[in-house]
């Protein structure tokens, strides 16, 4: 299975509760396909560069998931047709966050 990243942006007129079960569901659509949600983040309600869909903020939300590619297409595919979901990203991942490890500054980067 590979590693990606999702982010999605919902509607900012939702409760934050409302975008917390909105997360557990499309999470639910990956565990029942097979994979795995390592990590949920939740950026909270934030300003967009632009107007999507005439809102000026939106709710912020990240996915790290281990993942077959159906079960990342089926999840896709609802977020396109969630009328919540203003926006969405995925991207493939070599390691997750919590995998990485940060490399320690030299002198020069430092100063």
């Amino acid at each position: 299975m590979s590693k990606y990243e999702t982010v999605f942006i919902a509607r900012q007129d939702l409760a934050p509760a409302q975008v917390e079960q909105l997360a557990e569901k499309m999470g639910k659509i990956i565990t029942d396909n097979g994979g795995k949600v390592h990590k949920t983040e939740h950026w909270g309600l934030r300003t967009l560069a632009y107007r999507i869909n005439k809102n000026r903020k939106g709710h912020y939300v990240l996915f790290e998931l281990d993942t077959p590619a159906p079960a990342l297409h089926e999840l896709e595919r609802q977020m396109r047709l969630s009328e919540d979901i203003l926006r969405s990203m995925t991207i493939k991942i070599d390691e997750f966050s919590s995998e990485r490890k940060d490399q320690p500054k030299t002198d020069k980067e430092a100063a």
